[in-house]
């Protein structure tokens, strides 16, 4: 089988119509087929195989989406990097993965040399613009491949993709994608009426396309859709490019919809043309998707999946989100249901499943589920059993089957011998109109172990003090929940992904214990 094949056949059902569009560039169906052959040819007579990878480093741009072909077609292994990663990091993908060519940018060409040389592999640099004497430049090795049409064919169960962990919890690990994983991942998108790609979807990518953000690429092509690159993020250039390009469909993470709902102007651009905003990679508060669903209109979804599980595992659909704010507040709180072929429980440490509203782990199995991590066989062991994935996720189940998350277990606060839970607590917050962001940790506290700390993000022009937070919290959670303190700050800290990166937020206030809550 090759993932490249659903590309060719798009190429032949509609030649001319738009696949790609970045900046002022744009390749139809066509034009990204032949290019991905070239590119395809081209690799493959530098002596790279099944079982080599190709990493890429660099901020979003079309030839991104060239190459994810290209790999797909000479049945390569794609390693896409973090563009916001260190050189050390870098340097460690390139000595744990079997990178055979490095693709980058020239704003990441200092970092990519350098990371090169420190792996000391062998991988080859390629330039994507401007390069300098003596580099290899991507136009340069298009150009080596012939135009004929590229196939190599690979098994289902062979390494597609190694989708690392942004490293926030320690060192880099990467979560094995295979072949089958991301042809299930496209049947999943393509069997849901609300996601699925179709020639007139014009599908804005907003974050970085080698990571969530670019997981229904393959769906897109097949479906016959559009996708539209943005370059850079910002709350202006999304709404800009929305109205210029009407476009249908789109996925934002939390900060970016907080980003967006905060913007000053942004009422006075049309969006009518949107048709579905999914919301996912992080937890998102009810009040916002209140927010989310009078500022885009009922078109706003919610999902939940993990790299570990290649796509989404669980949606709540834009249907659910409109009857949840007309009749059953309860349910803007849940994560969704399970997705298609996607089996979810809800376990005890024993593994046995718990019944429902019984707090306990997530697990989940399918055929888009990874089976390993690469080179980690202790962490593959303690992660995947018995064909499930171990989220490390917490959360109850609803009588109905939907899926209500609490916490990950790492994150959730034991204050007194109580459990608090972090994402609870920040939910209450973000029903204060003063609140624009807020992350919730336990601190250090001599008496309980752990008490209740609140980092708050307000709303400009607003005024709000810390005994007015805490009080109302306290009238809406059990009193041992409520925060104990509350800090503000003019802004939070994120990941690379563009997740609030809660470690960060916690560790100034446990830097100086004597003793840690692990």
């Amino acid at each position: 089988m090759n993932l490249g094949t659903y590309l060719s056949r798009s190429a032949r059902y509609w030649p001319k119509a738009p696949a790609l569009v970045c900046g002022d560039r744009s390749w139809t169906f066509a034009d990204l087929d032949r290019a991905t052959d070239r590119l395809a040819d081209a690799l493959t007579a530098r002596g790279l195989g099944p079982g080599d990878a190709v990493a890429c480093l660099a901020w979003n741009r079309g030839e991104l989406v060239e190459i994810e072909f290209a790999l797909y077609k000479a049945g390569l292994t794609r390693a896409p990097i973090n563009a916001r990663l260190g050189r050390g990091e870098i340097a460690h993908i390139l000595r744990y993965a079997p990178v055979r060519l490095l693709v980058h940018d020239a704003a990441h060409r200092e970092d990519a040399l350098a990371a090169v040389a420190a792996a000391g592999t062998g991988c080859l640099p390629v330039c994507l613009d401007d390069p300098r004497p003596g580099e290899v430049s991507y136009e340069a090795l298009l150009a080596e491949g012939r135009e004929v049409p590229f196939r190599v064919e690979v098994d289902e169960d062979a390494p597609c993709v190694l989708n690392f962990t942004s490293g926030s919890t320690g060192a880099l690990k990467a979560a094995v994608q295979t072949v089958g994983n991301r042809l299930a991942n496209m049947r999943k998108q393509l069997m849901s009426d609300e996601s699925r790609p179709r020639p007139g979807t014009r599908f804005l990518a907003c974050g970085p396309i080698t990571h969530a953000t670019g997981m229904g690429l393959l769906a897109g092509v097949f479906g016959g859709s559009t996708t539209h690159v943005l370059p850079t993020w910002s709350p202006q250039g999304f709404l800009e490019t929305v109205e210029r390009e009407r476009i249908t469909a789109t996925f934002l993470v939390p900060a970016m919809l907080n980003q967006v709902l905060a913007h000053p102007g942004a009422a006075g651009y049309d969006l009518s043309s949107l048709t579905s905003v999914r919301i996912g990679g992080a937890p998102v508060s009810p009040r916002r998707l209140r927010e989310a669903v009078d500022f885009f209109g009922p078109v706003v979804a919610q999902g939940y999946g993990l790299g570990e599980t290649t796509s989404v595992v669980a949606g709540l659909s834009s249907e659910d989100i409109a009857r949840a704010v007309k009749e059953d507040p309860e349910l803007l709180q849940s994560c969704g249901r399970a997705a298609y072929d996607t089996e979810i429980r809800v376990v005890d440490e024993a593994g046995r499943e718990l019944a429902p509203r019984q707090i306990g782990e997530v697990v989940v199995r399918g055929p888009d589920c990874v089976r390993t991590y690469w080179q980690e066989p202790e962490l593959s062991a303690e992660t995947f059993r018995d064909g499930w994935v171990h989220t490390g996720d917490l959360a109850w189940m609803r009588e109905d089957g939907y899926l209500f998350l609490v916490d990950r277990k790492k994150d959730m606060i034991i204050s007194g011998g109580f459990n608090v839970y972090c994402t609870e607590v920040e939910a209450a917050l973000y029903e204060h109109p003063a609140v624009r962001e807020a992350c919730v940790v336990g601190v250090p506290d001599e008496q309980w172990g752990e008490a209740v700390k609140a980092v708050v993000v307000p709303r400009a022009g607003t005024a709000v003090t810390d005994e007015e937070l805490i009080a109302f919290c306290a009238e809406r959670l059990d009193r041992f929940k409520k925060p104990r303190s509350v800090d503000f700050v003019t802004e939070l800290p994120h990941n690379r992904n563009g997740k609030l990166d809660r470690k960060a937020v916690r560790e100034p206030y446990w830097a100086d214990a004597t003793r840690r809550v692990n």
